[in-house]
């Protein structure tokens, strides 16, 4: 019950960043309905089950069984991740671009974990450094591509106020 408890913690909190960065950048009603599935039984079991407090429950649960059921259902509902937008077809796996605001909500959901997972050690190159060292295995469109990459330099080279500034004349 304590793990519930404390993965309910953490996706509120998770939740609160990534509405606060969305109002930013005017989009109030991704802001409001951002990862609402975490809230479902299928997400939360398994945030109960493996959450740790310093990374994904949906991470270790992958590790531990070899996939992550969570993980499944999460990302076929939530635009603002790219493996949303990957598809198969009779030229093998293939990806679509995004549209310009679910690559921004994808940014501020980045922020955002990464304020939750390195709380007082956040610093403005996290997210890019995180997405850098992940970005090996993604089958992402190369214009969204681009763009998250593009967001996540602004973020490390500046500041939150000014990329989102930036965001907002770019890409908004």
């Amino acid at each position: 019950m304590m793990k519930l408890l404390n993965h309910l913690k953490t996706i509120n909190k998770h939740k609160y960043y990534v509405t606060k960065l969305c109002f930013r950048c005017g989009l109030y009603k991704q802001g409001l309905l951002h990862d609402l599935s975490k809230y479902s039984y299928t997400e939360l079991k398994t945030g109960a089950k493996y959450w740790c407090g310093t990374r994904s429950p949906n991470s270790i649960e992958r590790e531990t069984i070899g996939y992550s059921s969570a993980w499944l259902h999460h990302k076929g509902r939530n635009k603002h991740h790219w493996e949303y937008w990957v598809d198969f077809s009779h030229q093998g796996v293939t990806a679509a671009r995004m549209p310009d605001r679910y690559v921004v909500e994808m940014f501020c959901d980045r922020v955002a974990a990464t304020l939750v997972y390195r709380g007082k050690d956040f610093d403005n190159s996290a997210p890019l450094d995180y997405y850098l060292k992940t970005h090996d295995y993604y089958v992402m469109h190369p214009e969204t591509d681009a763009m998250i990459k593009d967001m996540l330099e602004h973020l490390a080279n500046s500041n939150l106020d000014e990329t989102i500034a930036y965001i907002k004349e770019r890409y908004l």
